[in-house]
C-alpha cells in the first residue's frame, strides 16, 4: 500500500476522537483504517465488495427500528 496515498475521512464522523474510518480509494482496492490509529491495520476491498458493502450499511440505516 503506497503510504503517500490520500485519506479521507467518513462524512459521518466528527474530529472530536469519536468512532472514525478513513478511507483511501485507488483504482483496484478501496482500503479502509482506523482513524485514530494510522499505522495500525488497513482492510481492503474490491470496489465491488465495498460497494456493496456501502449500500447494505445506507439500507440497514434506513430500515433501522427505533
Amino acid at each position: 500500500m503506497n503510504a503517500t496515498m490520500p485519506w479521507f475521512r467518513s462524512s459521518y464522523s466528527n474530529y472530536e476522537g469519536g468512532e472514525c474510518i478513513e478511507v483511501a480509494p485507488s483504482p483496484s482496492t478501496i482500503h479502509v483504517r482506523d482513524s485514530k490509529d494510522k499505522a495500525g491495520p488497513t482492510l481492503s476491498f474490491t470496489p465491488a465488495a465495498w460497494s456493496a458493502f456501502v449500500t447494505f450499511a445506507a439500507e440497514a440505516q434506513v430500515t433501522k427500528p427505533e
